[in-house]
Parts: C-alpha cells; sequence; structure tokens
C-alpha cells in the first residue's frame, strides 16, 4: 500500500506499528502469546467433549420485517445501483492525473480490500450485491427475461479462478514495485472486469460467486459474521461460530486462504529493512529482478502457509486415506479466524487514516475542485497514529484472539470428523501449526 503521512509523520508504512510502543517487550508478547494458545488449547481438550457448532439452523430467527428488508427489491436495487454509480465514479477518476490525490488506489487497496473485509465480517457476504459486474449481468437477464449463461460452471474449476484472482491482487500491491501508479492499478481493474464479464456471460451468476476474486474473500469473511441465513431464508444472529463450519468445501479452498494469510505474512516481512537492503542489492535498480524476487517471496510465504496446514489436518492415523485427503477442506474453516484476525492487526490503522483519505479524493477525482457530496471538505482525523499503545495492543488482540479461535474451530471439527481415540492426539500437529502462526505473525508485525 502507498504510505500516507499523518500529522507529526506518525502513520508508518502499511499500517505497522513499533514493538517500541508495545506495554511489555517484544519477547514477552511471543512468549505470551504462544502460551495463551497452548493453555487455551488444553482446557478446550478436556473440558469440550462434544461438537458444539457446525450447525447451518442454529440461530435465533430475527424479527420477520428484517428479512423482508434485506430481500426488499427496491432496497436491493437501490444500494446495487449506488455501487455501480460509485464504479463509474471511479472510472472517471481512473482517466484522471497520476497523482498522489487521485482517489483510484486508495478507493482500490483500501476502501475495497480492507473495507470489504470489515463489511463481510459485519453484515455478511455484501460483494454479492455491491459487485457492478453482478448488477450488470443481473440487470440483463431482467431486460432478456432469461439467466444469463449459456453453460454449467464446473464444479471442478471450484474457487480455483478466484484463488489465482486473489494472487493476481496480492501481487500487483506486494511484489510489482509502481503498484500506486494510476496505470497499474487501471490495467489490473480492466482485466477484472473483462474475465469476470467474459465469465459471467458463459458460465451465468454462479461464475460471479465462484470466480470472482473479491465474492470469495468476501464470502470467506462472512463465516464470521453474527447474521446468517436460515435454510428456510429467514435472516437469524447466531453464533458466527456456527457459521465458520458452512464455508463451501470446494477445489482450491485453502489456496486461497493460504493466499489470504500468506499475502499478509509477506506484506509485514517485506517491511524489515533487511528484506528491502537484500532486494536492493540484487535488483540494482532493475525493477524485473525487483519484482522477480519479491514474486518469489511471496510464493514462499504462501506456499509455507499452504504446506504446514496441509500437512498438519492430515497428520492424523487411524483413518482410511480417503478421509484423510479430505481433512485439509473439512477443517479449512479453521483458518477464517487467523486469517481476518491478522489482516485486521495488518491493515485496520491503513482502513481508519488512508479510508479517510481516499473518501476525501473522492470528492474531487479529477482534480477540478469539485465537492462532491461535501467530501472534499473532510479533515482526516490520525486517531489510530495519535495512539500508538492502544493500536499495537488491539493488534496482538486480534491476532491472538484470531489464533484462539483458531484453535476452537479446529478442535470441535476434529470432534465431529476424527475417530475417538485420534480425537486428542489428532490434534496436536494442528495445535504446534497455530503457535508457529501466532508467534510468525506477532514477529512480523513487531519485529522489524
Amino acid at each position: 500500500m502507498t504510505r500516507t503521512m499523518g500529522p507529526d509523520d506518525l502513520l508508518l508504512a502499511h499500517g505497522l506499528g513499533g514493538s517500541q510502543y508495545l506495554p511489555v517487550p517484544l519477547t514477552a508478547v511471543l512468549i505470551g502469546g504462544a502460551w495463551a494458545l497452548t493453555i487455551s488449547f488444553a482446557v478446550i481438550a478436556f473440558a469440550w467433549k462434544r461438537p458444539r457448532f457446525g450447525k447451518p439452523d442454529a440461530g435465533r430467527p430475527l424479527p420477520q420485517w428484517v428479512t423482508r428488508f434485506v430481500d426488499n427489491r427496491w432496497v436491493r436495487s437501490v444500494v446495487a445501483g449506488a455501487a455501480l454509480v460509485l464504479t463509474v465514479w471511479l472510472v472517471i477518476a481512473a482517466f484522471g492525473s497520476d497523482v498522489d490525490e487521485n482517489p483510484l488506489p486508495g478507493a482500490f487497496y483500501v476502501l475495497l480490500w480492507v473495507g470489504m473485509i470489515v463489511v463481510s465480517v459485519l453484515i455478511g457476504p455484501v460483494w454479492r450485491l455491491l459487485s457492478p459486474v453482478r448488477t450488470v449481468l443481473r440487470a440483463a437477464g431482467a431486460v432478456l427475461h432469461r439467466e444469463i449463461g449459456i453453460r454449467a460452471y464446473p464444479d471442478s474449476l471450484g474457487w480455483w479462478p478466484a484463488a489465482f484472482g486473489l494472487f493476481a491482487f496480492v501481487w500487483l500491491e506486494l511484489a510489482y514495485p509502481h503498484s500506486s501508479s494510476l496505470s497499474a492499478v487501471r490495467i489490473w481493474l480492466l482485466v477484472y472486469l473483462i474475465v469476470t464479464l467474459v465469465g459471467g456471460l458463459v458460465y451465468g451468476l454462479r461464475w460471479t460467486s465462484n470466480a470472482d476474486p473479491f465474492a470469495v474473500y468476501s464470502t470467506v469473511a462472512s463465516r464470521l459474521s453474527p447474521f446468517a441465513r436460515a435454510r428456510d431464508g429467514r435472516v437469524v444472529a447466531r453464533n458466527p461460530m456456527n457459521s465458520l463450519g458452512t464455508l463451501p468445501i470446494r477445489a482450491g479452498t485453502v489456496t486461497v486462504l493460504a493466499v489470504l494469510l500468506g499475502s499478509t505474512a509477506f506484506d509485514s516481512y517485506s517491511a524489515f529493512p533487511s528484506w528491502q537492503g537484500w532486494v536492493d542489492d540484487r535488483a540494482q535498480g532493475s525493477d524485473v529482478i525487483d519484482t522477480l524476487l519479491n514474486t518469489a517471496g511471496l510464493l514462499v510465504f504462501i506456499g509455507v502457509v499452504a504446506l504446514t496446514f496441509w500437512g498438519a489436518a492430515r497428520a492424523v492415523g487411524g483413518i482410511d486415506p480417503g478421509k484423510r485427503r479430505l481433512l485439509p477442506g473439512q477443517m479449512a474453516h479453521s483458518l477464517i479466524p487467523i486469517v481476518i484476525g491478522y489482516i485486521l492487526a495488518h491493515y485496520l490503522q491503513s482502513l481508519v487514516e488512508q479510508g479517510q483519505e481516499a473518501l476525501h479524493a473522492l470528492g474531487d477525482p479529477l482534480g477540478k475542485g469539485w465537492n462532491v457530496l461535501w467530501l472534499s471538505d473532510m479533515h482526516p482525523e490520525y486517531v489510530m497514529s495519535s495512539h500508538p499503545t492502544f493500536t499495537v495492543t488491539l493488534k496482538v488482540v486480534f491476532v491472538v484472539g484470531g489464533h484462539m479461535l483458531g484453535v476452537a474451530a479446529a478442535h470441535d471439527a476434529s470432534l465431529r470428523l476424527l475417530p475417538r481415540r485420534q480425537q486428542l492426539t489428532g490434534q496436536l500437529t494442528m495445535m504446534v501449526t497455530m503457535v508457529f502462526y501466532t508467534f510468525l505473525g506477532l514477529y512480523l508485525l513487531f519485529g522489524g
């Protein structure tokens, strides 16, 4: 992400905080986080004997008017239409000057990427409604009086197209040296729109649900939302841990989560002076070599997450090879709290502070002196930069809390999936892996 400067230059690149603001030494944070996870696992293992979650019908139905309001055709049309208007507004910004005040990069990297996960966690998979391509396809279907699409979406594809799309996004952000340039964002979005629109015309709305990287990203985050749909379509409030188990098990699911977690970890690592110096020494000013080295680093981090989780999920005895082969997908939902916790720890400061700047810039995308919706009158407040100790403490809470929820989800899934004799021992490798994720995540956030 682009570096944003607040008053007194307090905001650090990528929204990262320094270990000097931690209320206790970094070593204590690392050891404490690992112990918190280990102790919570021990308590859960001996006090939690039966599966409690993974019930799709769990939850308390909200008043019927809530469901009627959410499903109201006019309400949904207004929201989708507003999102389409914002898209057109950003298209206008794409033809503006490539200056820091252009709102497109900020809207792309901050409002869309980080804001999406926050809104999805709070209320559900919002991209299904906000997607401009999906809105256009639905409108076309209404005009033609038939569903768009000429063939069925292949189940074998699963979430693989979305995994590649998510990798393309994080590659642009983290590996390409000119990621904040207007031309780079413009080209990426053009390719995304073409692929999503053509895929939708061929495979219908199922393409926009399974292959659109932002749709899958929103779906993953929504599994920690306190709101969900019952089988009869009614909106219910329920423990998000029950929603975790409803994550679709499709080809590419583990890869999607590995891309999200591994890329965020690499974003932290790539800010280390040692890495930056190593890359600069070898690139010698060459953008190609710089890109190749950062691409290799990004792939290493994603690969480590994918391989360690895949190995930990399969490292259980007493079951036949066929069932063991399914375990990574069946356990993948336990990574969601870890992914969300780490993304929030890493990017929340950017959303709060750079997000204000992006909204401010939307008031005048072409630098013509406009003040649309009075957005140009905004004065960004760098509240998190002004309270660094609170900010870094909140980041520790997000990381450790996300991992503790992940341990609980993995334990509950093990009780449902593993034979009785392996229900405890079969979790040990997963537990060690999550401790490793916790230790590494905290070190990457504050060790640089």
